[in-house]
């Protein structure tokens, strides 16, 4: 028969061998099938071999799962890649130059701000705490307390202190890289008040390190004090002093302004 159709032996029994393959493989294409349908389609060739050897204890080679794999048409169902964008690309972002550059000495009052929000624990849990600190006396300009670090929080920081505050122009604030003092309600703020904004450079504490240094100094009574109490007092936070605990204070600015 070979020689009536002019092929050679081997490639008769090459095609007797391809013939019955399909008849040999189904089985492995059942237990390819049921272990991808229980991985919920996320699993690849090498994870359906390596499960097939330890479940099912049969030998099969991955190149081959791979092949058969794609004669049924199946592939693991990848997790979609998430494209980040950056808050400086986005048209609301605001960052401004570091014009403060360290030096934390004022000649007059409301000449130079810092400003920052930490988080402080009370009886409540835990709570956000935004301050503005005068650097010609270290005196606390305003502050607010909220559950949530919120913009919310930090706009009516600055409210409070112009209403406390004569404020002439000039005025220089400070602040960190934080979400609420790149927005859009920031910027309508200082543009609304005639302030002047100063930023820290990114991943560098020490451009603010005033607010920093007295946050990290804010001293916490034994036991957590009521969420509506803990109020920092006014006035301290001066080079050189720590404040010694949160308490209740509303008094005027020291030097009279």
């Amino acid at each position: 028969m070979c020689d009536l159709l002019q092929i050679s032996r081997a490639a008769y029994y090459a095609w007797i061998h391809r013939s019955t393959r399909p008849q040999r493989e189904d089985p492995r294409k059942k237990l390819i099938e049921a272990v991808f349908l229980a991985s919920h389609r996320t699993y690849g060739y090498r994870r359906v071999q390596i499960s097939i050897v330890q479940k099912y204890g049969v030998n099969i080679n991955s190149k081959a799962v791979l092949r058969l794999m794609n004669q049924m048409g199946i592939h693991s169902m990848a997790r979609k890649r998430r494209f980040l964008t950056k808050r400086s690309d986005l048209q609301n972002y605001h960052c401004y130059p570091n014009r403060l550059n360290r030096e934390f000495v004022a000649s007059q009052p409301n000449q130079k701000w810092v400003t920052d929000v930490t988080f402080v624990p009370t009886q409540q849990g835990w709570a956000f705490l935004s301050m503005i600190k005068d650097l010609h006396d270290g005196f606390i300009v305003a502050h607010s307390l909220s559950r949530q670090n919120s913009l919310e929080l930090v706009l009516k920081t600055m409210k409070l202190a112009m209403q406390k505050e004569m404020v002439t122009h000039g005025l220089l604030l400070h602040s960190d890289q934080g979400f609420q003092y790149t927005s859009q309600s920031y910027f309508a703020l200082l543009q609304e008040f005639n302030i002047t904004p100063s930023m820290s450079r990114r991943g560098n504490c020490w451009d603010n390190a005033v607010m920093e240094n007295f946050f990290g100094h804010l001293a916490l009574p034994p036991k957590y004090v009521p969420l509506s109490m803990l109020v920092p007092p006014a006035g301290i936070g001066k080079v050189g002093t720590q404040p010694s605990q949160a308490q209740v204070v509303d008094s005027p600015r020291s030097c009279g302004v």
